[in-house]
């Protein structure tokens, strides 16, 4: 099958992961997790350590296996809307530099988070969004399933081997894996499994993410390749 940057010459697609990648909210993450873990009367060091592991239900289910889970999951979303609207936010070095260089269409936000606090997010940080975000009420299954980014990828017209994905977390790093595409780890200190480069930080990506969306269609390799 005859790709669209076969076709045209030079058609690439973007697909962020938000935060870890584009937002750096772990602070903001360590304070929520930390209040509701109070709120319960457990340690917010544990608590955090199994989150970072976990999704929330599960999270529950061991930190806190003779609470009503739906009343836990409400006091997290609670905790997680008024840091939206009261926490301080910063982008990663590069980020508005990059969003704004990429071209309006070819690019999407995929993120387990939800959109209303993702806009939130960008407007405090000054982000521009694009059209196309797929958050956590948008699909069936989350990170590590593919359905993320392939859903990210119809909804831009773009065939999964025609998009990079950029992510920070081993989750996130699975599924675009999964979904058949190109994935560039960012802002972790080592590579994440099975990324095809790995940069230290956003910033030192930028260049050739910008590069790689706006030249040839470059053949991708079978395998990680070598770290940066």
């Amino acid at each position: 099958m005859i790709s669209k940057s076969d076709q045209s010459g030079a058609m690439r697609y973007v697909l962020f992961d938000v935060d870890g990648t584009l937002i750096d909210a772990v602070d903001n993450q360590r304070l929520v997790w930390g209040t509701w873990a109070e709120r319960y009367g457990l340690d917010p060091d544990e608590v955090y350590r199994v989150a970072l592991r976990t999704r929330p239900m599960e999270t529950f289910a061991q930190v806190a296996p003779d609470q009503d889970p739906e009343e836990c999951l409400a006091a997290l979303h609670a905790l997680e809307d008024e840091d939206v609207r009261s926490g301080a936010y910063t982008a990663f070095d590069g980020a508005a530099e990059l969003l704004s260089a990429l071209r309006p269409g070819s690019w999407a936000l995929v993120t387990s988070n939800y959109e209303h606090r993702v806009r939130g997010r960008f407007a405090r940080t000054g982000l521009p969004l694009p059209k196309v975000l797929v958050d956590a009420a948008a699909v069936a299954e989350g990170k590590p399933s593919p359905v993320p980014y392939l859903q990210a990828a119809a909804r831009l017209g773009a065939e999964p081997e025609d998009c990079l994905v950029i992510e920070d977390a081993p989750s996130g790093v699975e599924s675009g894996l999964r979904a058949g595409m190109t994935v560039w780890g960012v802002n972790a200190p080592a590579a994440v499994d099975g990324v095809h480069r790995h940069f230290g930080s956003l910033r030192e990506a930028v260049c050739d993410i910008l590069a790689l969306v706006s030249g040839p269609r470059p053949h991708r390799p079978e395998g990680p390749a070598a770290m940066e």
